[in-house]
């Protein structure tokens, strides 16, 4: 299990920082959406939902 230590507003401005094309829109969601907005970011990203997972778990490290 992931240990978060950072906000998910702090996870935002991370990912963005590093990944130019996402903005504010690609992580909102409601929360029943939460899966939704996570197979979109892994699309967006051209990632898989395993990779999109090491990447939150890798800006817990920072």
């Amino acid at each position: 299990m992931m240990k978060i230590t950072r906000s998910w507003r702090e996870q935002k401005i991370m990912l963005k920082r590093r990944f130019s094309n996402l903005c504010d829109e690609d992580f909102e969601f409601e929360e029943s959406q939460k899966e939704s907005m996570l197979d979109n970011l892994a699309l967006k990203l051209n990632k898989t939902r395993l990779e999109l997972q090491k990447l939150f778990a890798e800006l817990q490290t920072y």
